[in-house]
């Protein structure tokens, strides 16, 4: 009779781990379509500020409502979500350098570097009399 509460137990925790990780990505990839500019991290890093910021946003929002309970697959649950993994996001960039740069060009707002352009080697001709 345990080891079939255990395996139940286990199955649930498994599960809501699963929704976590699905739900961090859709609202990490929702977090970076809102905030424009190109982002310094990859798929791993989506997932990351997806998760961290359904969990920040989630538990901020039941902090301040009592202790109220919001999953991450609610309306309420995607918007804190989303929200929360926004701030996450916000704070990489700037972390990472992509407002602010050190040194001289302190307060200003860097541009973006060129694009590099690749360069083809053109033959050059010399006409012969």
């Amino acid at each position: 009779m345990e080891d079939v509460l255990f395996s139940e137990q286990f199955q649930q925790w498994a599960n809501e781990v699963l929704v976590w990780i699905g739900f961090g990505t859709l609202v990490g990839l929702l977090a970076k379509a809102i905030m424009p500019g190109r982002d310094p991290g990859g798929a791993i890093a989506t997932l990351a500020m997806g998760i961290g910021g359904s969990v920040i946003g989630c538990g901020i929002f039941s902090y301040f409502y009592n202790g109220q309970r919001v999953t991450p697959i609610s309306p309420v649950g995607l918007v804190v979500a989303t929200a929360g993994a926004f701030v996450i996001l916000f704070f990489y960039r700037l972390l990472g350098g992509y407002w602010f740069v050190e040194g001289d060009a302190t307060g200003r707002r860097r541009l973006r570097p060129p694009l590099r352009r690749r360069r083809y080697r053109v033959p050059h001709y010399v006409d012969e009399e």
